[in-house]
């Protein structure tokens, strides 16, 4: 009797095996049908994006309506020289805050007496000035004036402009006037100072574009 009850055991076994087999490969085939079964779509687009400039027109030649670049000599107590600048905003962005800083490259009383030294002060035209004299200029304005710095001492570190048109390509015809006072005494003779002018421009507040 045990001999026949163990033929019927292995063929049990054997049945159960065969089944857990086939079970495992078509589960396999479902997924593999479901990695396929995916619905794509796209859209795209290509910007492009570029940033603007600041940027101020040269100052250092001489020509009409920009002869900041030309000294003056023989200076006398209660004399003036005038020199016109253009300040033009040539970039793309609208400037703010727009400042002038002098220094000395060669300095004496003229510059470091603050008193009896050159003083300086800065208007505008609101259109080209007329000049007239070589190389001693003067101009007079034919349109409407503005004042652009009241009186200072010559040296100064950024020196807020006024009434600076902002915008890009707009000229800033102003008149650079130095005077030096009538008080000066005898110290201020055989002087000699060169003196750097540095205008600077400031971009506009970021904003949305």
């Amino acid at each position: 009797m045990f001999r026949r009850l163990l033929p019927r055991a292995r063929r049990t076994h054997s049945r159960k095996f065969a089944l857990s087999v086939v079970l495992v490969v078509v589960a396999a085939a479902v997924v593999g049908l479901g990695a396929f079964a995916t619905f794509t779509g796209t859209a795209t687009t290509s910007p492009a994006f570029s940033s603007g400039t600041v940027a101020l027109a040269p100052i250092g030649v001489s020509a009409a309506n920009n002869r900041l670049s030309v000294g003056a000599s023989g200076l006398a107590a209660g004399d003036t020289v005038q020199r016109a600048v253009d300040v033009k905003n040539t970039g793309t962005i609208t400037i703010v805050a727009p400042t002038l800083t002098t220094s000395a490259t060669v300095s004496s009383l003229l510059d470091t007496d603050p008193v009896n030294g050159l003083q300086m002060t800065i208007n505008k035209c609101s259109v080209a000035w007329t000049e007239a004299g070589a190389p001693a200029y003067t101009y007079t304005c034919s349109g409407t004036q503005t004042a652009v710095l009241a009186s200072v001492a010559l040296i100064g570190s950024n020196l807020a402009l006024g009434n600076i048109t902002p915008t890009s390509n707009a000229d800033n015809f102003l008149v650079v006037t130095l005077t030096l006072p009538s008080g000066a005494g005898n110290t201020e003779q055989n002087q000699s100072s060169t003196i750097l002018f540095t205008f600077t421009a400031t971009q506009r507040a970021g904003q949305s574009q």
